[in-house]
């Protein structure tokens, strides 16, 4: 299903073009089309010459593409090419524009190629799950506690379907009948890894899954660390549960950080290597830490909306107590006795103060009086 047609359609035509020659993550086209309008960005990259800087590979590349039949194919797939204007269109990713590298990688992408009948818009409020593909048994776990609890909020989960921490995100998330998207690195129409396929064929079929790049793209390196930026900027915060200190999954990080989102993180032990990164983010002061949904919830949400409620150990007989109770059975002696004008001067309350508290707390068994004074009662 193709958006409604509110954008020129040679715009749409030219960001086709643009999205199937250009590698993801090109920030000198990204800030072309910002300036310039796609059209035009376009047909500067098809003059290579040494004065506009194009090779002349990236101009025979966008030569061959034929943008109507690459429409067309896709929509046959049930692909659908979404860009800025449309309906769809998520605004969140216009955040990458100020956001490309010294190197000039980042920025937003021409279009996003979509399969799934789920609308982005949906994504508005949502958070991406992100870490180790060498998920230990606590990562899985705890990235399923706060997948289910985002689920059960109506929040959708954003991952990359790859291996580990992103597929128990998917999981977790659907089986508490969450929405959730995957944003790919190939093409919309390839399952990759195969060992996910029949992951990503529901997600395709149920939600959506999303990629940058056209249908038939293969996975590389760089198009894997492009895809992260999108995951960052989709989601209102991402978090990170299991990351080596090298890991892919703080790349999502430091983009999540170029877009201003919020990046929460799931501490993890410190003899572990797959939590070392996390950790080390938390002791840089750049990230949050969250141990459950409730808790990204609250980050997440507007103010006053989704507040933790505060976690106490288990309730201890003087948590009864009143603030003025508790003030007095400090002064009260465990062992020996005091005065009632004694304990009332190291309390520093009046001295009918103090003795109508220890009278309350002498009724409730806190304090005994005896012949020598007032005492702790045994085993308080």
């Amino acid at each position: 299903m193709q958006a409604a047609a509110t954008v020129p359609e040679s715009d749409r035509l030219a960001r086709v073009v643009l999205s199937c020659g250009v590698e993801p993550g090109d920030g000198t086209t990204s800030s072309l089309v910002r300036q310039i309008g796609p059209v035009r960005a376009l047909e500067q990259s098809l003059v290579a010459t040494s004065e506009t800087g194009v090779a002349e590979q990236l101009a025979a590349r966008l030569a061959e593409v034929d943008p109507a039949r690459q429409l067309d194919q896709a929509a046959r797939c049930g692909i659908r090419f979404v860009v800025p204007g449309d309906p769809e269109w998520p605004t969140r990713l216009d955040d990458l524009d100020g956001a490309i590298t010294h190197e000039g990688f980042g920025g937003t992408p021409p279009g996003l190629w979509v399969k799934g009948p789920m609308p982005l818009v949906e994504l508005d409020t949502s958070v991406g799950v992100v870490g180790s593909r060498a998920a230990s048994v606590y990562g899985v776990e705890m990235t399923r506690t706060i997948c289910a609890d985002l689920a059960l909020a109506g929040v959708p989960v954003v991952s990359g379907g790859a291996l580990g921490i992103d597929f128990a995100a998917h999981d977790a998330t659907l089986r508490a009948d969450g929405a959730t998207v995957a944003v790919l690195a190939c093409g919309v129409d390839r399952f990759y890894p195969a060992h996910h396929r029949l992951l990503l064929q529901h997600l395709a079929s149920e939600f959506a899954l999303v990629s940058e790049q056209p249908p038939g793209s293969a996975p590389t390196r760089l198009r894997f660390l492009a895809r992260n930026r999108l995951i960052a900027a989709l989601t209102s915060g991402t978090v990170i549960v299991e990351a080596a200190m090298r890991s892919g999954a703080l790349n999502t990080v430091g983009w999540a950080e170029a877009v201003n989102r919020h990046v929460m993180c799931v501490p993890g032990p410190v003899t572990s290597a797959t939590s070392q990164g996390v950790n080390n983010l938390l002791r840089e002061g750049r990230g949050t830490v969250v141990t459950r949904g409730a808790e990204v919830l609250e980050l997440i949400s507007r103010a006053g909306e989704h507040l933790v409620e505060e976690q106490r150990g288990e309730e201890r007989p003087r948590d009864r107590l009143t603030r003025v109770e508790r003030q007095v059975i400090e002064w009260v002696p465990v062992a020996g006795h005091a005065q009632v004008d004694s304990i009332a001067l190291r309390s520093g309350l009046h001295l009918r103060t103090t003795e109508g508290a220890l009278r309350r707390m002498k009724d409730k068994g806190f304090v005994l009086l005896t012949e020598d004074g007032w005492r702790v009662a045994p085993d308080v």
